[in-house]
């Protein structure tokens, strides 16, 4: 039982970054800012691999939300090189 408290807390922590480091992205992508979007997708990609890794997320999602914050950077992206 207290293991299972332990790895809770911990998973939870990770969690918790994820949503932020998502969060960052979003609002990068929000403002138009493309280049600190890339960034910020590089570190929330390599965030999730690693979650994945750990056994805290499902690899499957790690692989599906990476190519969904993928396709709306290249959608930005689009955006910004028509105008």
């Amino acid at each position: 039982m207290r293991n299972s408290a332990r790895k809770q807390l911990q998973n939870q922590s990770v969690k918790s970054r994820l949503h932020t480091l998502e969060r960052k992205y979003i609002e990068f992508l929000g403002t138009g800012k493309k280049d600190d979007a890339a960034k910020a997708l590089r570190e929330l990609t390599s965030a999730l691999d690693k979650a994945a890794k750990k056994g805290v997320i499902h690899p499957a999602r790690a692989s599906r939300s990476k190519s969904r914050l993928s396709v709306r950077l290249n959608a930005v992206q689009a955006v910004v090189a028509q105008t």
